[in-house]
């Protein structure tokens, strides 16, 4: 009874019979000043929520102060989204103040950026840090992994007739040697041997990341950064890092710092993926040693059939293209599907990809190999990629 008297709210006290005293009493405040029904600001009534924040900076600042002793984290995330978003509170994410107050994660840099341009620089200071805090915590929970994996595949992608013991490739062995299979002792004599040469220290792949810039894809672009600068720290991995709306910015140059990729992009505005194909075409130089990896939902703002042409043309030059439409934990995307199908039909295959899956994406497409493309239909069991974060594939 207690805790439906907390979700069914004050409304709820005499059904349930139940008072709220103590904290209790202190979480049902913040849950009904941010969800409590009432009269809106402009006379209207009824089942539309309304809240009692208002527009003061040191009340909200109190209330996000409020849920972060009551609520556990993620569920202090998910208020602080609902806060924004409900009661469009956007303005007051340009204080300092109240910036200081909030619980950083990767929806909240998502709305900082895209409030950017009009960031006083009182205030700027404060945000970069927020944006700071949360890339750190993702480069720590994703770049090992990541690191590893992909120095996997680049070692394994180099094929060897000497391999060492623990480099040997057994079904391409075996397959190999069938000719000497014995029947009387039921084995395969392997007279050649096929398996991984070691990766030189030099560049063997190029990478481009082409990222969609557009309000949607906030989430994708925060992770796309800081994969953008674990790829770029790898010496046998050359990593390009293109942004896109309806212009096309490159800020390769600024891999070694993603927060000033993030502060570098714009999110929000139209989207011309044909323009940032053709920008990323023109940079490869080794099209069998490149994976081009657009991040997008593919609505299509410029020329649909160049685009499609486009990536029709890397792909026969030997250039592993990738799409992916999302990255991020935010579950299932809202995409194009005329353009996710025919983007398949040319043998890139367009899928939403969780920063988990990433790695193996990236390993799998270094090696040339089928993608690990999720299963849409599958009973995917819910499994957070670290803790914080919610969605599965």
């Amino acid at each position: 009874m207690r805790r439906w008297r907390l979700v069914l709210g004050p409304d709820g006290a005499e059904s349930t019979g139940r008072a709220l005293t103590g904290q209790d009493a202190a979480r049902d405040g913040a849950l009904s000043a941010l969800y409590g029904g009432g009269k809106k600001p402009g006379g209207r009534s009824g089942t539309e929520r309304s809240a009692g924040l208002g527009a003061s900076v040191p009340a909200v600042a109190r209330w996000l102060g409020d849920i972060r002793t009551y609520f556990p984290g993620p569920v202090v995330q998910v208020m602080q989204r609902d806060a924004i978003d409900r009661l469009g509170l956007s303005a007051l994410l340009l204080e300092p103040e109240m910036l200081e107050a909030l619980e950083p994660d990767v929806h909240l840099v998502g709305t900082l950026l895209s409030l950017n341009k009009a960031m006083p620089e009182t205030t700027r200071e404060t945000a970069r840090a927020v944006v700071r805090k949360v890339v750190e915590d993702l480069e720590r929970r994703l770049a090992p992994r990541t690191k590893a994996t992909l120095t996997g595949a680049l070692d394994r992608s180099a094929v060897t007739a000497r391999p060492r013991p623990g480099d040997i490739d057994w079904d391409r062995t075996i397959r190999a040697n069938l000719k000497n299979y014995l029947p009387e002792h039921r084995t395969v004599v392997p007279e050649r041997l096929v398996g991984h040469g070691r990766a030189a220290r030099s560049v063997k792949k190029e990478v481009i990341l082409c990222i969609d810039q557009s309000g949607s894809m906030a989430a994708s672009v925060v992770h796309a950064a800081v994969f953008g600068a674990v790829l770029a720290s790898m010496r046998t991995l050359s990593t390009r890092l293109v942004v896109f709306d309806t212009a096309v910015a490159d800020l390769t140059d600024q891999l070694d710092d993603p927060v000033d990729v993030l502060f570098g992009t714009q999110l929000g505005g139209g989207t011309d993926i044909n323009r940032a194909l053709a920008y990323c075409q023109s940079r490869i130089t080794q099209p069998a040693d490149t994976v081009v990896v657009l991040i997008s939902d593919l609505y299509e703002g410029g020329i649909r059939d160049e685009m499609l042409e486009r990536a029709a043309a890397m792909t026969a030059s030997g250039v592993r293209f990738v799409t992916l439409l999302s990255l991020s934990d935010e579950g299932a995307p809202a995409y194009d599907r005329a353009h996710a199908a025919a983007l398949g039909a040319l043998g890139a295959p367009a899928f939403a990809c969780t920063p988990d899956l990433f790695p193996e994406v990236m390993a799998a497409a270094l090696e040339k190999r089928p993608l690990p493309v999720p299963d849409p239909g599958a009973d995917v069991p819910f499994r957070p990629p670290y803790p914080g974060h919610q969605g599965g594939l």
